[in-house]
């Protein structure tokens, strides 16, 4: 099994992803192949550990994922020489309720992966006190292994002296120390970083980051920390739902974008050919395609773009006389009637659903979820169980279409974002993961 490790943090914000990018980039321009990973359900990150590395990145999702599923796409480092997976919020963040497997916090990826976690913490405003947080992280479960920290917003050699004694004195390692640098911080949106598409000078930034990263970090004895499983669970062809069509027309764009690499590369893998369009550019789907697939997004940021498309949506309407049309998240906002932006300007949308949503009245809608479907969904009969996770901050005002599904959360609380659908056409709020196990 390829050794690896898992980059985490006491909690989010501490400038982990910057740290697993510029530990990509070095290790890949050592020449290195470097495979990397997502803990949890996050749909930006894997575009740019994919920029850095050069490999495409999966998501490993405890929660979502049956442990075959797990250790299959695991399996994806068979042909590397290091794996890096990131960590999500903090180490030990995930739910209350297990899922398919656990309970979705890094640690328990790390656990069941077998990988040794090194911590990014940010130093800030505290010197020797940062090794008493560490070490409650290190003891706080047993079974997962803390290799090690990178301190992060070093004020100066004092500060990172300090710190670095702190550490000493708990008996954990120091691979590193970064100097505050207030142009290492990515740009941010509500759903999370920007999207890596839409950053011109990713590549240069990343440069600069690996160039950071080796300048402050001992590598060599970083990659001599990583460990593979061991004792894995025989790696397996990872279950998923088969491709929901043959031909599959996908909306790819600044506005639809929110694919799991996993999902797609599933889908090519069982044969299903895959046909990205735009609707930014008023591209219909390919007009013999057998299913059309909306992703989530940002349409709330290209609503006006999206209702002059006409191109595009009479693409879309043609293509439901007679075949399914299904949306996830922003997409399924896109076949509603309207979409109200933030500035409270209402956009016709493409009208395949009655579904109206507001930007105008934010609320965030955040966690897992656990569908059970009362109507088909694109190639997925009754009663399919599936397993999923919702994050938005649209307000529904209207719904009036019969709901597709059953929903919980992973309380099992039910949820009144339940989906709906009309004759052909079905959406969804959650991005689906995984086939419930």
């Amino acid at each position: 099994m390829t050794p690896g490790l898992m980059i985490a943090a006491p909690a989010s914000g501490t400038g982990k992803t910057t740290v697993m990018l510029g530990l990509l980039r070095a290790f890949r321009d050592a020449g290195l192949r470097v495979q990397p990973f997502k803990s949890g359900p996050d749909y930006i990150d894997p575009a740019f550990h994919r920029a850095a590395s050069g490999r495409p990145s999966f998501n490993l999702d405890s929660w979502a994922m049956a442990a075959g599923m797990l250790h299959g796409l695991g399996a994806k480092a068979s042909d590397a020489d290091l794996v890096l997976a990131e960590g999500s919020m903090g180490l030990f963040d995930g739910v209350a309720t297990p899922g398919a497997t656990g309970n979705g916090a890094s640690a328990d990826v790390a656990r069941r992966m077998g990988w040794p976690v090194v911590l990014v913490i940010d130093v800030s405003g505290q010197a020797q006190s940062a090794a008493a947080t560490a070490l409650g992280f290190a003891r706080y479960d047993p079974d997962v292994e803390i290799a090690g920290v990178i301190l992060n917003r070093v004020a100066s050699p004092r500060h990172e002296r300090l710190a670095r004694s702190g550490m000493a004195a708990v008996g954990l390692r120091v691979f590193g120390a970064l100097p505050r640098r207030g142009d290492l911080k990515l740009p941010e949106r509500h759903l999370g970083l920007v999207q890596a598409s839409e950053h011109p000078d990713l590549d240069a930034r990343i440069a600069d980051y690996a160039t950071f990263l080796r300048d402050h970090v001992d590598l060599d004895a970083l990659r001599g920390a990583a460990r593979a499983v061991g004792d894995p669970i025989e790696a397996v062809e990872a279950p998923r739902l088969a491709p929901p069509a043959q031909r599959i027309a996908l909306a790819q764009d600044a506005a639809f974008s929110f694919v799991y690499p996993h999902m797609l590369a599933g889908w090519r893998d069982a044969g299903a050919e895959i046909l990205p369009f735009s609707p930014l550019d008023d591209e219909a789907p390919a007009a013999d395609a057998d299913l059309v697939w909306l992703p989530g997004g940002y349409p709330e940021l290209h609503a006006g773009r999206l209702a002059a498309a006409e191109h595009f949506r009479a693409g879309l309407i043609a293509h439901a006389q007679t075949r399914p049309v299904h949306g996830e998240c922003g997409g399924y906002m896109a076949l509603g009637q309207g979409l109200i932006d933030a500035d409270g300007v209402r956009h016709a949308m493409a009208g395949l659903l009655g579904l109206v949503t507001s930007y105008e009245r934010r609320k965030m809608h955040l966690g897992y979820r656990h569908a059970t479907l009362v109507a088909p969904m694109a190639g997925a009969p009754v009663g399919t169980a599936l397993r999923g996770h919702e994050f938005h901050y649209s307000t529904i005002l209207d719904q009036p279409d019969p709901a597709l599904a059953h929903v919980v959360d992973a309380e099992g609380t039910a949820v009144a974002e339940t989906g709906s659908y009309r004759a052909r056409v079905t959406g969804t709020f959650f991005h689906l993961i995984a086939p419930d196990a």
